[in-house]
């Protein structure tokens, strides 16, 4: 499904329809893709795919993934209430606050690292509830069958952020949530060559909604885009051991390393939920967090002293990426509410690649040698 060779001439990688209309034979029949804005082949393909890996029956695409998070909360009425993860993204954190109250849509936070305390968040307006694991970029790992068990018990809508993971590591429709959405720029795609999106759901009328959604608001992923990640998707299996290996073995490197004062990987032994992480995720993933000892000042020089580790922000390309959280993922966030969710001024992420690990070690161990002379 969606990874067929092309039915016309049996071509092993479908072709890009890079068009923007699509010929009626007649109106009495409507054709399968009409305007590039509605679906293309390539968007039908896609989607065919992303939904099997997350074990769902509908997906739509989207152009990024903060237009699949906005579309996943587009439900939302004047007067509605969203229950946020006071640990997310700090895009998704933006547009909640800022966007979302402009349409008169109520926003607090729940702590998800403590489904005890969900039930005492929940309002009678709350709608929907949206959270992620592992946490960006402090890496905490939810407890997602049972934070959803609490929601749908609620009768709320649960939007889970699958984009640290990825369906390799997880699937959360399997452990409850009601729709999965991801960046397909990261994990999925893999290359970063493209920028997408996509929600992923069991349920036809939320699929329904969402994708006339899009329609209206254009927030569609081009044919190019959607072949890309299409070849990105077939490496995932391969390129995913990888990254966890990888990343594990840095962790383990920056764990005992005298200028760094924590590392937060769930696949270190005293990760607070590193437990959950064995029972829930079919590995660690490739991302980590770490601290550095000194404030913002001596973080921002490994960061910029790495060599073969790039400085930019996103994550899950195959090349591995440092970044600087408040100057990059959580930028819009206060410095008050960065410290809030353990977001301190010396904390940097690492999305880790699949280089060789030592060259990553040794490059590390020459960025935090030379930031401490």
């Amino acid at each position: 499904m969606g990874q067929d060779p092309d039915p016309v001439f049996g071509a092993v990688t479908n072709p890009i329809y890079q068009n923007s209309t699509f010929v009626w034979e007649s109106l009495d029949k409507i054709p399968p893709f009409d305007y590039t804005r509605c679906g293309t082949p390539n968007s039908k393909a896609l989607e065919e795919v992303l939904a099997s890996l997350e074990n769902g029956k509908y997906c739509q695409i989207f152009g990024s993934g903060m237009a699949a998070v906005a579309g996943s909360l587009s439900s939302l009425k004047p007067g509605d209430h969203l229950l946020m993860a006071s640990d997310i993204y700090g895009g998704t954190h933006r547009l909640a606050y800022v966007y979302l109250a402009q349409n008169g849509i109520e926003t607090t936070e729940f702590n998800a690292s403590c489904p005890d305390s969900i039930r005492d968040a929940i309002k009678p307006n709350t709608k929907i509830a949206i959270f992620e694991s592992p946490s960006n970029p402090t890496m905490r790992v939810m407890d997602i069958a049972r934070i959803t068990e609490i929601f749908r018990n609620a009768g709320v809508t649960t939007v889970f952020d699958n984009t640290f993971a990825s369906p390799y590591l997880q699937n959360p429709l399997d452990l409850g949530a009601d729709v999965v959405i991801h960046s397909t720029t990261k994990y999925l795609g893999g290359h970063s060559d493209l920028v997408g999106g996509a929600l992923i759901t069991n349920s036809k009328e939320t699929y329904e909604q969402v994708k006339e959604y899009v329609k209206a608001t254009g927030a569609i992923a081009s044919p190019q885009d959607a072949w890309l990640l299409l070849r990105g998707i077939k490496t995932l299996a391969v390129r995913m051991p990888r990254h966890c290996g990888n990343a594990l073995g840095i962790a383990k490197f920056l764990e005992s390393h005298p200028r760094v004062s924590a590392v937060h990987y769930p696949g270190l032994p005293n990760h607070p939920d590193h437990v959950l992480t064995t029972q829930q995720m079919r590995g660690f993933g490739g991302m980590l967090a770490f601290e550095v000892d000194g404030g913002a000042e001596k973080a921002k020089k490994v960061g910029e002293s790495t060599q073969v580790i790039l400085l930019a922000e996103s994550l899950g390309g195959v090349e591995s990426l440092i970044a600087y959280p408040p100057m990059m993922s959580h930028a819009t966030m206060t410095e008050k509410e960065r410290l809030s969710k353990g977001i301190v001024p010396n904390l940097l992420r690492l999305s880790v690649g699949i280089e060789d690990l030592q060259d990553l070690i040794d490059d590390l161990d020459q960025a935090l040698s030379v930031s401490f002379k």
